[in-house]
């Protein structure tokens, strides 16, 4: 039997098979096991999980750290501790904003864009992985509907709503 990452999902007292939620959630893991290790193998060995989040996509360049919580959906004070904790790394800094001097920005450092770029390679090797794994068109089709379903629930959050219509 396949190991689980969570007993609620796989276990013979389970409510059954892996739910959505759970099948986005463990090949996320994978791609955040690969990105950190190779961080860690490049010298980006101050980097952990939770600063991944402050650099997924689109990234922080030039946000505002308030918009950049409310983009991650974590609070000002966690984003706040994060980027306290980057900066003082070295990977970015929180400078004035330019359009409103009680207002900061955040602007990624070298160091930053170097770490930037090892995420992003990172995440191609798991993507030609799965490439060889599914297939050139399977993994299309899974890139073409992970769009659609993101392009869908971009416009439900911004109505307000929890489930697209």
């Amino acid at each position: 039997m396949a190991k689980s990452s969570s007993h609620f999902t796989s276990s013979p007292e389970s409510f059954g098979p892996p739910l959505i939620g759970a099948l986005l959630r463990m090949p996320w893991e994978v791609v955040q096991r690969c990105m950190l290790a190779r961080l860690h193998e490049r010298g980006f060995d101050d980097l952990d999980a939770p600063h991944l989040a402050i650099f997924q996509y689109p990234g922080p360049q030039g946000a505002r750290p308030t918009e950049l919580a409310e983009r991650l959906r974590m609070s000002k004070q966690a984003v706040g501790y994060l980027l306290g904790q980057l900066e003082r790394l070295g990977y970015l800094e929180r400078q004035p904003h330019p359009e409103d001097q009680r207002g900061k920005r955040i602007v990624v450092t070298a160091r930053g864009r170097g770490a930037i770029a090892v995420i992003r390679a990172a995440v191609a090797e798991v993507e030609d992985a799965w490439t060889r794994r599914l297939g050139a068109d399977r993994f299309a089709e899974l890139r073409d509907l992970l769009q659609e379903l993101d392009d869908t629930t971009q416009s439900t959050s911004r109505s307000g709503r929890a489930v697209p219509d």
